[in-house]
């Protein structure tokens, strides 16, 4: 059965289920107004079409109206509007829609009709679902995602960089480069073929740091990246510790959490208010770079180096020992950590005997180096469904890479699932190094992978391939298996958490209405308790628990004698704005704000408002601008209003002139986020196309009052 849209169902409703039943999630990277700009003009388009919805918003408050295990059980189809990362792992089996922020507020009905025919998203998130949902316990879990979401922030920024390095490596040593017993494949120096292998092996190089730096920015902001980029180089490069390997790409992860939780702590500890506008770009990126740089390389680098010589001596050990057992040591040590100091041990091990004359080694690490970036590939494409596009895309590059011997092909995916790849990709390069060393393969130069059996440099080639056949295999079906187990294991749990009584359906589900209100919403008696709190119509806002919703002094309190809890007043009213350019109309603004006398210095006011500017545009469209500023320049919060019947440009994202200009000031040390408390609350009334209509009507600044006293 179809629902009354045409959208074939993929929530949990019953088959008499009437309305269509949609979720959207909402963001924005520089602020909350396009965010609620955006949810709001959503739930509009979805009332008018009668088709439920709600809508998670997530913005510089946080997650707000937070969609639950049960809303997504119940769901038809997702809609993400935004313009940062937002986790879709929580959405596996839905039909989701991703577009940005600005498609949400101008095409709704748009994004409604596409939910119909959107793919059904396939859930490559792994097995921790980073929504901070109603129905789960405990504080671990929170601890889970958090780590989770900067794991795979780092790992979404370093795939280019893996795929771009790979590929150009193995396309110059496949055109360019020939076999050397002395030098593995070797491409002229000079030659065409030497420049494209250099740009790749940048690639690689910063492959590393890009994933350490973008996990520190998911935890610790910008003031994190620079010492997880660094910290993340640091980890890659032995030779600053006095090790042959460095710690590759699971150094990178240990830098990156470090890095993070690092500059977390630093920003909580006080300092004179003079410092605080450089903490973030001088103090807080110095003292994090230089203290996990000494950390790294005096604390952990020492046991890096002190495993990289004890393993290499323990592997000269066991030469003359059984082939079969030093061929699985072997394969299990290339496929433990792809380029740290485990693999480069084993790899180094058998390059050098080369010389000596022992290329069986060799050989053994030869069949095991391209099984992790085949097995991985080749998972990709045997069950889809675990993946999400992207990592079907980065399977096809890790099988090309996996052919020229490139193990690190299967970084991405060891990096974003380490609990289920790297067990897999151990035991498939076990057996192939134990099948080469059981049949003897030998390899001449100190490389691996497919390439260099097909120019010339093993010997036993057919057992070569059955051996790297046979590995590929076993990685790709343990971790397939290993895969979905841990989604059986998740979807499991959160059926049983999904079970649990919500407490914002217990207390009736107060959010903010459509008109941006307070609205409770009332559940029909036929409807379970696995519902969602808004039912049959649509809504987006807070829950009661919302901390906008319990303060005191939030707008939504304010009496009928107050707008905006008092803080817009007739003082702060003015039905023409005088000023055609930006700039003026922010001044202009200012002033008006300084007759209220909260104001004590207008000149630091526009400077500090105009630098908001230079962060992004508040000319939200719909010939709305809303400039904002946090500063000591005033005593106090205080919002302004003024009309431009000619508009102001304001670099509005659909191109209109700001007829409707609201300014808010808050002081620097204003309890909470009471700016954009107001923002939202503004944001959500204003995509009310009567109340604009009202607003510009209005014959004089007593009504304009009086329109705008509707704001709740």
């Amino acid at each position: 059965m179809t629902s009354p849209a045409g959208l074939p169902p993929t929530g949990g409703g019953s088959g008499e289920r009437q309305r269509l039943k949609l979720l959207a999630v909402t963001a924005c990277p520089t602020g909350i107004a396009h965010t609620y700009m955006a949810a709001e003009k959503l739930s509009q388009a979805a009332e008018q079409l009668g088709i439920d919805i709600k809508v998670e918003t997530q913005g510089s408050i946080g997650a707000e109206n937070v969609l639950t295990d049960n809303d997504v059980r119940t769901a038809d189809g997702v809609i993400i509007a935004a313009d940062k990362d937002v986790d879709l792992s929580r959405f596996a089996g839905k039909r989701v829609v991703t577009v940005g922020v600005a498609e949400g507020i101008h095409h709704p009905e748009r994004l409604i009709e596409q939910v119909r025919t959107a793919p059904v998203h396939g859930g490559g998130g792994g097995g921790t679902s980073t929504s901070p949902s109603a129905g789960s316990s405990g504080g671990g879990g929170k601890e889970r995602s958090v780590g989770y979401k900067a794991l795979m922030n780092g790992v979404s920024y370093m795939i280019p960089f893996v795929v771009v390095g790979g590929l150009l490596i193995a396309i110059s040593l496949s055109l360019g480069g020939h076999t050397d017993p002395s030098g593995g494949l070797v491409i002229p120096k000079d030659s065409f073929w030497m420049d494209v292998n250099n740009i790749g092996v940048i690639g690689f190089q910063l492959m590393v740091p890009i994933l350490s730096g973008y996990i520190a920015y998911a935890i610790g902001d910008r003031p994190a990246l620079v010492p997880g980029m660094v910290g993340g180089w640091i980890a890659n490069t032995g030779s600053l510790y006095d090790s042959e390997a460095g710690a590759g790409f699971i150094g990178a992860i240990v830098t990156g959490f470090l890095a993070g939780y690092l500059v977390l702590w630093i920003k909580k500890v006080e300092v004179p208010k003079f410092v605080r506008p450089i903490m973030p770009i001088i103090v807080i990126p110095i003292v994090a770079t230089t203290a996990l740089g000494l950390f790294f390389i005096y604390v952990i680098g020492k046991p890096i180096s002190w495993v990289f010589e004890h393993l290499t001596d323990w592997l000269g050990g066991m030469t003359g020992t059984s082939a079969v057992l030093l061929g699985a040591i072997l394969g299990l040590m290339i496929a433990f950590d792809m380029g740290g100091p485990v693999n480069k041990t084993a790899f180094l091990f058998g390059a050098g005997l080369i010389a000596t004359g022992n290329q069986e080694v060799m050989g053994m690490c030869a069949a095991a180096i391209p099984v992790m970036p085949l097995g991985q590939g080749l998972a990709t494409l045997i069950r889809k469904r675990l993946y999400t596009e992207q990592e079907r895309e980065t399977g096809l590059a890790s099988l090309f890479m996996g052919l020229f011997g490139i193990s690190e092909g299967a970084i991405p995916f060891a990096a974003a699932r380490p609990a289920q790849v790297i067990p897999a990709n151990m035991l498939g390069g076990a057996v192939a190094g134990a099948l080469a060393g059981l049949a003897g393969v030998e390899d001449a130069v100190p490389h691996g992978g497919p390439i260099v059996a097909v120019l010339g440099a093993v010997s036993g080639v057919p057992m070569f391939f059955v051996a790297v056949v046979i590995g590929t295999v076993v990685t790709a079906l343990t971790t397939v298996a290993l895969i979905d187990v841990s989604e059986r294991r998740r979807r499991g749990q959160s059926m049983v958490d999904g079970l649990a009584p919500q407490p914002e359906l217990a207390l009736a589900g107060v959010g903010v209405g459509a008109d941006g209100g307070t609205a409770t919403a009332h559940a029909p008696a036929q409807r379970t308790s696995s519902a969602p709190a808004s039912t049959g119509s649509a809504t987006v806002g807070t829950d009661t628990g919302d901390s906008a919703s319990s303060d005191s002094k939030s707008p939504a309190c304010a009496s009928d004698d107050e707008v905006l809890s008092g803080y817009l007043t007739a003082q702060t009213v003015k039905v023409r704005l005088d000023s055609g350019d930006k700039e003026a109309a922010i001044r202009e603004m200012a002033g008006l704000l300084a007759a209220t006398g909260k104001v004590t210095d207008v000149e630091e006011l526009v400077a500090t408002a105009l630098r908001r500017e230079e962060q992004g545009t508040t000319g939200l469209g719909e010939e709305i601008a809303i400039p904002h500023a946090k500063t000591d320049a005033v005593t106090a919060p205080v919002v302004g209003f003024a009309r431009s019947a000619e508009g102001v440009e304001w670099g509005s994202l659909d191109g209109t002139k700001a007829k409707l200009v609201f300014m808010i000031s808050v002081p620097e040390a204003a309890a909470g986020d009471e700016h954009l408390r107001i923002l939202a609350l503004l944001s959500r009334k204003l995509m009310d196309t009567g109340f604009r209509e009202r607003l510009m009507t209005a014959p004089d600044e007593a009504a304009v009052l009086d329109v705008l006293r509707e704001i709740r």
